[in-house]
């Protein structure tokens, strides 16, 4: 039977910083298998919406409840591993693309092959010798799609992305467009993605648009 309630739920969340409003109130509601693009101008605080999403901020008023519990109450630790925020540009740890693709496996006291590393390499269109790459070696490109694959290690039951093709070329965009997709319809993993991409956007089930809190304020009632 399935839950009465939604796997995550962001009621009326902002966000200020030094009495300045960062993020005018959201609400959003995701159930497994959503796919939910996130745009809007800069400054209309996509990106701090994920990170609260994400339990890296916590919101100045509103409250986000995941399986009908609020997160604060959660160990984020393991809040963090079902709910998944890959960064625009990822922090990317140790020295090399092994040490960073097998974090996920430690944490969890496991090791990973490599071969099946190598294969999950392979699947965004990296070589699959690039283990022993050093990260300064990395090109932006290379660096999102490392990061993306250390976030998909283990499927969260919600993935947050914040424009984690920014770096790349159209033919890799589009790889990682058909993997994301795939990874909604074949697991009901729930996504949101920030992005501008018109690809990204006509694949989506909806559409959120932010605006600026001046903007949002000022909008008749």
């Amino acid at each position: 039977m399935a839950a009465d309630f939604p796997l995550l739920d962001v009621q009326g969340v902002t966000f200020s910083l030094e009495d300045r409003e960062l993020l005018a109130p959201v609400s959003l509601t995701l159930n497994p298998g959503d796919f939910v693009l996130l745009t809007g101008p800069s400054g209309s605080g996509k990106s701090t919406l994920l990170k609260i999403m994400a339990s890296l901020l916590d919101p100045t008023a509103g409250h986000l409840l995941f399986r009908n519990q609020d997160i604060s109450q959660l160990k984020a630790e393991e809040y963090r591993q079902q709910v998944s925020y890959c960064f625009q540009t990822p922090v990317l740890f140790g020295h090399t693309v092994y040490d960073n693709l097998a974090l996920p496996w430690q944490i969890r006291q496991q090791t990973p092959t490599r071969s099946k590393l190598e294969a999950d390499l392979v699947k965004v269109n990296l070589p699959a010798d690039m283990l022993d790459k050093k990260i300064d070696q990395l090109s932006g490109g290379e660096k999102q799609r490392v990061g993306l694959l250390r976030n998909l290690q283990f499927l969260p039951d919600v993935l947050l992305l914040d424009e984690v093709t920014s770096a790349l070329d159209e033919d890799n965009k589009t790889l990682i467009n058909h993997l994301i997709k795939g990874i909604v319809q074949d697991n009901g993993v729930a996504v949101v993605w920030i992005s501008h991409d018109p690809a990204e956007i006509h694949q989506a089930q909806r559409v959120l648009q932010l605006e600026t809190p001046e903007r949002k304020n000022h909008e008749p009632a």
